[in-house]
């Protein structure tokens, strides 16, 4: 395809004006002065400059962090030249190539996300389509490829923004605090990223292979369960017979209130370390992260309990650490694009949310799934309405045998949970002690005392 774009084509590929697109030429941003021809840069160019105006920098502005050669601004914009500036095809002419209708071709790029003024595409998302129409030729559902795409793109897009910004709020910014600036830093970043980069697809590559692993022995298992008449056989695609879990932390909202965000987010950095840990050991597989709470799907409902058990004792021996608690429930669910829906899903959310402190609530299926599983107890709570569900329910609360272990008092202001020696001051108010994990929390408790609860 031609790579030269009159000031018409480059208009219709970006959805600007042709005022506009004269003004930022005239400016130096794209094409040359004087000039009526443009290229693909100048596409990838238009796209930079719309998102630094959506932020309120002005045009002048711009043009003048353009303009600096030496600057670090510059050297991200060649970055981009390089990575976003290349030719470019229209949806007609990919079809044409890939040999996919029009149509069928929309749907395949709206499922990897490729969408925007123009619906311009590069030699990789040809290459990807092409692949695409290889499955489906040899095959594939569209329903169930068009899944698959989603979820890559959503995995992979969240994978690389946390390679982007770790890099740089860990690498980019520890070298700017050092004392770097200028031609230094980028030289010193330069060779960083030439490093770093071969080890990126690599690293890819290694956790899908593992996850695919694992991802396949779980399979043969549940087809032998349907095989043996354990699980019932789904009625449409994607259903299956699972166990859920939702652990969360009973005070997180008062404790990032209290002592703010940098600490809520150790607090939840330390949480998430020992819920991916038991679901690890329990052969459970966490599906999503919502704040402080956690989604995680099991096989059966006996490592479901085990896991939430296991999580419940191990946040308890973490010092100055907020009550965790946990609702499980098993049944059918059905599986869309990585996630679990239904009334399965529902139910086991609601149950965390009627958890109390410490407790793991379950549901009677739970309980018949896991009868004789040694060392615990279900304690029998009687039927609730749990909130948005219209049917009452048969709760049960899971405890581990034996003696329960030392109690520990509640910071009333930030919920946390302190033993003996994690107490910082202790106030008396008609008779009654209440601890604080730091005088913060005992400045703000003085201060609002009817602000919180006994």
């Amino acid at each position: 395809m031609p790579s030269e774009l009159s000031l018409d084509d480059l208009s219709n590929r970006t959805g600007e004006s042709l005022e506009r697109l004269r003004d930022w030429r005239a400016l130096g941003l794209i094409g040359e002065p004087n000039c009526d021809q443009f290229d693909h840069r100048d596409l990838a160019r238009a796209g930079m400059i719309r998102d630094l105006l959506r932020l309120g920098i002005a045009e002048e502005h711009i043009a003048k962090a353009f303009g600096q050669q030496d600057s670090e601004f510059r050297r991200y914009l060649e970055l981009w030249d390089s990575e976003f500036g290349r030719p470019t095809y229209s949806v007609g002419q990919a079809a044409e190539t890939t040999g996919l209708e029009i149509e069928q071709l929309r749907r395949l790029m709206e499922a990897m996300g490729i969408r925007g003024p123009g619906d311009a595409l590069n030699d990789e998302d040809i290459e990807a389509l092409q692949g695409c129409r290889t499955a489906l030729s040899a095959g594939y559902p569209e329903d169930g490829l068009l899944q698959l795409l989603r979820v890559y793109a959503d995995a992979l897009g969240r994978a690389a923004d946390a390679t982007e910004r770790t890099t740089h709020f860990y690498l980019y910014d520890r070298m700017k605090a050092s004392g770097l600036s200028g031609p230094e830093l980028i030289e010193q970043m330069n060779a960083a990223s030439e490093t770093l980069s071969p080890l990126v697809e690599p690293s890819v590559l290694y956790f899908l292979r593992r996850g695919m692993a694992r991802a396949a022995r779980e399979d043969v298992l549940h087809h032998l369960a349907e095989e043996l008449g354990l699980h019932e056989h789904g009625e449409v695609p994607g259903q299956i017979q699972a166990a859920i879990a939702f652990v969360d932390l009973s005070s997180f909202t008062p404790l990032a209130e209290a002592m703010g965000d940098v600490k809520a987010a150790e607090v939840l950095e330390r949480f998430a370390s020992v819920v991916r840990g038991a679901a690890e050991r329990h052969q459970g597989r966490v599906v999503k992260q919502l704040g402080d709470g956690f989604m995680i799907v099991f096989p059966d409902a006996r490592s479901a309990i085990a896991c939430s058990l296991d999580v419940e004792a191990r946040s308890a021996e973490e010092p100055q650490f907020p009550a965790v608690r946990s609702g499980v429930h098993w049944g059918p669910v059905l599986y869309r694009e990585g996630d679990y829906v239904g009334t399965t899903v529902n139910l086991a959310s609601r149950l965390a949310g009627e958890a109390e402190r410490h407790q793991v609530l379950v549901t009677s299926a739970v309980r018949e799934a896991a009868a004789g599983l040694p060392g615990i107890e279900f304690v029998h709570l009687g039927r609730r309405r749990l909130k948005g569900l219209a049917s009452e329910e048969v709760l049960f609360e899971v405890r581990l045998e034996g003696p329960e272990g030392a109690k520990r008092v509640v910071d009333p202001v930030c919920g946390m949970e302190l033993g003996p020696s994690e107490i910082a001051a202790r106030l008396t108010i008609e008779g009654e002690v209440r601890a604080f994990c730091s005088d913060g929390c005992l400045r703000k408790f003085v201060a609002s005392p009817e602000g919180y609860a006994p």
